[in-house]
């Protein structure tokens, strides 16, 4: 899986839900996404999150658990035959994580924890880790070799952009050329990057910006794969509604890209 990511003859693309929703959902966002993606010759890696550990309120909706969530990724898995992706916040669910997922993410605010990190390295998936909102690209050699130190040198380095003010993010495009020189494949979150942080008691977005943003990263040369969180209907979603792609819209999205991408 690996080796396919990185000789992949356009952009790979991380795409999927915020959190694991209803089965129904799931299921035919996962089937929209494969066809897309196929059509393209886009490499597709199917997202959601089990449990979001880091909600903003303590109302917010944070998935239906490690045991449910996992058995639908796992589905999703073998029916449409697609490599899954999902984060970890706890060492003790790597275990259970690491019989469904291909890739392990590491989310951005975690990705300084050693344990959680090594843990997740031994584990021999490959292992995505996100770039702190508060860390500077260099700082994410350090985060590497903890996954190095446990003889795994199947990683991927995501940007999702840096605290900006307050409520705001912003992308520093030379991050790009800086986690590149780490020698590893370099993911853009961008959803997440056009997030505006904790408004009120929920995060906010700026979505429109995303076919830009896109396009302006995968120009520098240094980018190998986009993050994208997609739903059918984002403003009825459960999590991050207000920053993911309507599902209807990627495809006129990825076309933008890949004629970037293939100048």
């Amino acid at each position: 899986m690996y080796d396919k990511l990185l000789n992949s003859k356009n952009f790979f693309l991380i795409a999927g839900p915020c959190v694991v929703e209803d089965e129904s959902l799931m299921m035919h966002t996962a089937e929209t996404l494969k066809k897309t993606c196929n059509d393209r010759d886009i490499t597709l890696i199917f997202k959601a999150s089990y449990l979001k550990a880091n909600r903003t309120s303590v109302t917010s909706f944070s998935g239906p658990g490690l045991q449910d969530g996992l058995k639908l990724l796992d589905k999703i898995k073998h029916e449409f035959q697609l490599p899954i992706l999902t984060d970890v916040h706890e060492s003790n669910e790597v275990q259970s994580v690491s019989q469904v997922a291909d890739i392990i993410q590491i989310p951005a605010f975690l990705s300084r924890q050693t344990i959680l990190i090594r843990e997740a390295a031994k584990s021999g998936k490959i292992i995505n880790i996100k770039k702190g909102q508060f860390m500077a690209p260099e700082n994410m050699k350090a985060a590497t070799e903890k996954v190095t130190a446990e003889n795994n040198y199947k990683i991927l380095v995501t940007e999702r952009g840096t605290m900006f003010g307050y409520q705001n993010l912003i992308v520093d495009f030379r991050s790009f050329a800086s986690l590149h020189s780490l020698r590893f494949p370099v993911v853009f979150d961008v959803t997440h990057s056009l997030q505006k942080p904790s408004i009120n008691q929920i995060s906010g977005g700026s979505p429109e910006y995303a076919p830009m943003m896109a396009k302006a990263a995968l120009a520098t040369g240094y980018v190998n794969g986009l993050f994208i969180e997609t739903h059918p209907a984002p403003m009825d979603a459960l999590s991050d509604s207000a920053s993911m792609i309507q599902l209807g819209t990627l495809p006129d999205l990825l076309d933008q890209c890949i004629r970037v991408y293939q100048k």
